[in-house]
């Protein structure tokens, strides 16, 4: 006898910012969510160590106990909070239609209304000191960690507006930025350009690319070479930041959800909403101008609310027919 499917009110996919605020207001309002946590429990800011840009967390907040505290919240309030990721979906085209996924390739379950909250990842150069290096002094995000650079000497790699914005912030707070892009030519607006060209302390270096960041337990310097004449070079720094742009981990929801080209979820105007009745997006998969905690908490909460309003769209519909 097959094991029967089950069904749930509200299923919520990934458990960082956006995914936890969803789950509060949608346990708050009754709607029974049920959340899987995908590969990487609490999302990004599991790797961040210090969160002093929150509200409410005036002493600041290490980025897991953060998480810690909002499953918490929302575990208090009734959502079911599970270990296992999605790996495919069949989401239904009808309004009031019934949603399938599939969890670690092996479980189905059902939902009357999806809340994506995958997140995305930020992309690294893949050398292994950058790897071992993370919260040591490496970080993806310099409006996240930047501040504890204040006054020192960091470095950045990255040649877009991302990497110029990101640079820019840097030359504010820090003592000197050094700015490594791999090509002999920026790929970021001419406005970025002249921003960052037009401040003292960035020294951009240009064909440049990184051989290896320094430091046992925390970063020390950077070892740099110019890709055309082979070239090495050593610095010292305190702080490393990667800014080659980001990939929304919305792969398994190519063909069924509208995406941009990059790969980020399209959503209808102010709101969540997809596509697909009853499948709404929120935080990093359809945000890739922001990417903050705040942002992606707040998109959760808008997330949740228009869940709990098409399910009562979709009651009335019923009602009347």
């Amino acid at each position: 006898m097959s094991e029967k499917i089950e069904r749930f009110e509200t299923l919520i996919l990934g458990s960082g910012p956006a995914g936890y605020t969803a789950a509060i207001y949608a346990a708050r309002a009754d709607l029974k969510p049920v959340m899987y946590t995908g590969m990487e429990p609490g999302g990004q800011l599991t790797t961040t160590t210090e969160v002093d840009n929150f509200p409410g967390y005036p002493q600041g907040i290490d980025g897991p106990t953060m998480m810690v505290e909002l499953q918490q919240q929302a575990e208090r309030f009734g959502t079911e909070v599970r270990i296992g990721m999605a790996t495919s979906v069949e989401f239904n085209d009808e309004p009031g239609g019934i949603h399938k996924v599939t969890i670690d390739d092996s479980k189905v379950v059902e939902a009357h209304t999806v809340i994506i909250a995958t997140g995305a990842s930020a992309k690294y150069l893949g050398i292994p000191s950058e790897q071992r290096l993370r919260g040591g002094g490496v970080s993806a995000c310099a409006v996240c960690d930047g501040f504890f650079y204040k006054g020192q000497d960091v470095a950045i790699v990255g040649g877009g507006d991302t990497a110029a914005e990101e640079a820019s912030y840097l030359a504010k707070i820090c003592n000197k930025v050094t700015m490594l892009v791999r090509k002999d030519y920026m790929r970021a607006s001419k406005a970025m350009q002249h921003r960052v060209e037009s401040l003292s302390n960035i020294d951009i270096r240009y064909n440049t690319e990184v051989d290896e960041i320094l430091g046992d337990q925390v970063v020390e310097g950077l070892r740099m070479v110019n890709n055309q004449t082979g070239e090495k070079e050593e610095i010292p720094i305190t702080g490393f930041f990667v800014a080659i742009g980001h990939k929304p981990n919305t792969d398994i929801f190519k063909g069924q959800l509208d995406m941009d080209g990059t790969g980020y979820v399209i959503t209808a105007g102010k709101s969540t909403k997809t596509n697909k009745p009853g499948v709404f997006a929120s935080g990093d998969v359809q945000d890739k101008e922001y990417r903050q905690a705040v942002t992606a908490a707040g998109t959760g909460c808008m997330a949740a609310l228009d869940a709990e309003r098409y399910l009562a769209s979709v009651e009335s519909a019923e009602t009347v027919s």
